[in-house]
């Protein structure tokens, strides 16, 4: 079984057409889990969880389009999971739950982008990391995964040490391995999954997300993942799966988990 859960529509349109493209690279590719996780914050039903100058200026889809479009892929019979990634915002728990609960999802991803203003993974923001202190935007960005974890919202946290994404690295590995160690036992003690993501190898870090020692830890306590490509076009569906399943098989992964309506199974890996 492959799996491929976080992909975006963003640089085409909300239309059957460009959607059928995904799902056909899909098929290609033999992934037999394929989804859609559009952005949260391009969605004017979000606008009370995360604002800002870089944000507001992308929103410009409405829900209702984006429930139609999956609507008519399953009328056509389009095999397609209707997801959603939603930037975890801090003390916005109450209207994440509420937008979450108002929609079929099959599977919600929350990822990590913002700490406070300051857009990690973003190039207008690249000079922003030389003048911060790498250990803190480290510390403060897993602060994040612990509380996304102990929300409990989320099925799945997307490239969970993406903040690595421009090669800043704390040196000393100690600390490291502490973020690593504190974010996969809140993980462990809620339902989201961890995916393996090679879009990294497509970024400066050039390495699938997470990190092996960070994946490690994940088998260790038994956390399940999913695969992703967090493709952006439809040409990068499924890129690189060979990485990622030598990466799991290599830490001891042997199923990945499924999504269909919010209800979870486990299904033999690769």
């Amino acid at each position: 079984m492959l799996t491929d859960y976080h992909n975006h529509l963003e640089r085409g349109t909300l239309a059957l057409d460009y959607l059928k493209q995904f799902t056909d690279a899909a098929s290609i590719n033999g992934i037999q889990h394929f989804g859609i996780s559009e952005h949260a914050y391009h969605f004017y039903q979000t606008s009370d969880i995360l604002r800002n100058k870089w944000v507001d200026e992308r929103r410009f889809y409405d829900m209702a389009d984006y429930v139609r479009l999956f609507e008519e892929a399953w009328r056509n019979e389009i095999d397609v999971k209707m997801s959603i990634e939603m930037d975890y915002t801090p003390g916005r728990h109450a209207e994440l739950g509420h937008f979450i609960r108002s929609y079929d999802f099959d599977y919600v991803i929350g990822s990590i982008h913002w700490i406070g203003d300051f857009g990690i993974d973003l190039a207008e923001y690249r000079k922003e990391w030389d003048k911060r202190d790498v250990k803190e935007v480290y510390r403060k960005y897993f602060d994040q995964v612990v509380t996304l974890a102990q929300s409990n919202l989320f099925d799945i946290i997307g490239h969970i040490d993406l903040v690595k994404i421009f090669n800043y690295v704390p040196e000393e590995e100690s600390f490291l391995l502490e973020q690593y160690e504190r974010a996969t036992t809140a993980l462990a003690q809620s339902k989201t999954c961890v995916e393996i993501s090679t879009a990294g190898l497509r970024k400066p870090t050039q390495t699938l997300y997470p990190d092996k020692r960070l994946l490690q830890m994940c088998f260790d306590k038994k956390i399940p993942i999913v695969l992703s490509s967090d493709a952006h076009v439809p040409e990068h569906v499924g890129a690189d799966f060979d990485q990622a399943l030598e990466l799991a098989k290599e830490v001891g992964y042997k199923e990945v988990m499924t999504f269909s309506k919010g209800e979870r199974k486990a299904a033999p890996l690769g």
